[in-house]
């Protein structure tokens, strides 16, 4: 047991890292799967829904509804084939994305929601959204992303005119019923600078740069865009492949132009997807080229650039971490470009901020204001040569919900569980000697919700009492030899 506990807040990385989790191409993972697997929570996990509730086919998933259709693109449905937002002023808040939700803040990650929306629904339509929003904390909300594309529905259906006038719309009524969401617009950006300096519709879309809280572009060094009714083949048209430098400059040309459109003052940047298709690339190439961008972020202390989307953990083509299994959807099959970015997302510049506080006692009430703003404990701990078991053991009274870290790898304590094996932070990384080192404790809340009797500020922050530390068993060698 510690002799004494301290204070830590934990701060927001220098590129923060999300990661996609779903979409028209692969099935949600739960966050237990993917925590053991990466060994770190996210600063967002992405969701991607649709809402077109004005089509007599919704709330059903189109590709679900029209499954005999004659389909030869993705995007050739009536509208966007993600799974469907079920709240709303038609729904409720028990099914998706909801329960995702949940278990993505509960597991100590904010929410990065893309909703893809039939611009002519009502302002009724929309406030209901936001008030579906409100009770999870800090989010993030990505509306009509690729607004500057021609394949979703939105665009079909509307001028880019009226897509940029609806962004303004549903984010203005986003700050006002639900202002712990930040509303990010995701456009093509600066795509062809041998052309100019503007990006590709800026008339009509300069009005949503001042209105967003975060910009963005999407971009594939490599991506099979055919998928899933060609195979990318040598010579085709239905792919493309880029380099790592072009990606990297358009990005930041494309901030450049956001911040010049924003009368000089910047915004947070990022990537809100991001890989280069291993349908194009194949798998060595894919986490060669992942690898090559984000150690020039680092190299180059990209600060212009807060963070990226990685799309996405597991795919049914090769866009994942992992690929989904065909014969099990529920199993993935891990590809090289996952440990690799494993390896990113535990590097420095990719982590989030610590900082150890005060010595403080118990009882002592913890504060999750987000993934880039809690506050928790810092227990130090001595181990006198590598473990052979390491456990922490909670009291049948703690039925706090925490998210716990130690040499690097993160565990999950849900509020039923009473003792977590901590060994697997040893076993990629063994300590080769005597070494202190530090258990930090964090409480999400455990519903994923934030509690309106907190107080003002219910909606931004979380507020658990711990009342009593739980026991630490460290062994240095076997029970019995």
């Amino acid at each position: 047991m510690a002799d004494k506990i301290y204070g830590i807040h934990m701060g927001a990385a220098k590129c923060a890292v999300d990661l996609g989790d779903g979409s028209e191409r692969g099935e949600y993972v739960n966050q237990d799967y993917i925590l053991h697997k990466l060994g770190r929570p996210h600063r967002a996990i992405s969701l991607m829904y649709c809402y077109y509730p004005l089509d007599k086919e919704f709330p059903g998933r189109i590709s679900e509804v029209m499954k005999d259709a004659e389909i030869s693109f993705q995007w050739d449905y009536p509208y966007d084939d993600y799974f469907t937002y079920k709240g709303g002023l038609e729904g409720n808040t028990e099914g998706e994305p909801f329960n995702y939700m949940r278990d993505v803040r509960r597991h100590g990650q904010d929410v990065n929601l893309t909703l893809t929306v039939d611009p002519h629904v009502s302002d009724e339509q929309l406030i209901a959204i936001a008030k579906d929003l409100r009770p999870f904390g800090r989010m993030f909300l990505r509306i009509n992303h690729e607004a500057t594309g021609n394949w979703f529905s939105f665009n079909k259906r509307c001028s880019y005119q009226e897509v940029a006038d609806f962004f303004v719309r549903f984010s203005d009524i986003i700050h006002e019923y639900a202002p712990n969401v930040k509303t990010v617009i995701c456009i093509g950006g600066i795509e062809h600078p041998e052309n100019g300096e503007e990006m590709e519709k800026e008339k009509e879309f300069a009005q949503c740069i001042p209105a967003a809280d975060i910009w963005s572009v999407d971009k594939y060094m490599a991506l099979h865009w055919g998928w899933p009714y060609d195979v990318a083949e040598t010579g085709g048209t239905s792919h493309s492949r880029s380099t790592v430098e072009r990606t990297y400059e358009l990005t930041k040309l494309s901030y450049e132009r956001y911040k010049y459109l924003n009368g000089g003052e910047g915004k947070p940047m990022t990537m809100a997807e991001f890989n280069a298709d291993g349908d194009v690339t194949g798998p060595y190439d894919q986490a060669q080229m992942v690898k090559e961008f984000c150690d020039k972020l680092a190299a180059e202390k990209a600060d212009w650039f807060s963070g990226f989307t990685m799309y996405q953990f597991r795919d049914r083509g090769r866009l994942g971490l992992e690929i989904e299994d065909p014969n099990n959807s529920e199993v993935g099959i891990e590809q090289p470009v996952l440990s690799t970015y494993k390896e990113i997302i535990h590097s420095e510049w990719f982590s989030p901020e610590m900082k150890t506080g005060d010595e403080i006692t118990l009882p002592v009430t913890l504060r999750w204001g987000g993934s880039e703003d809690a506050d928790g404990l810092a227990i130090p701990l001595h181990f006198e040569k590598n473990p052979h078991f390491c456990e922490i053991v909670f009291d049948d009274e703690d039925d706090g919900n925490y998210m716990l870290e130690i040499n690097g790898k993160w565990f999950y304590k849900s509020p039923e569980a009473r003792t977590i094996d901590m060994m697997a932070a040893f076993f990629e990384k063994p300590l080769d000697g005597e070494c202190d080192m530090t258990l930090k404790l964090f409480a999400p809340p455990a519903s994923g919700e934030n509690d309106t009797a907190q107080g003002d500020d219910w909606d931004i922050n979380y507020y658990y009492t711990i009342k009593k530390l739980p026991k630490i068993r460290i062994l240095c060698g076997p029970v019995e030899k």
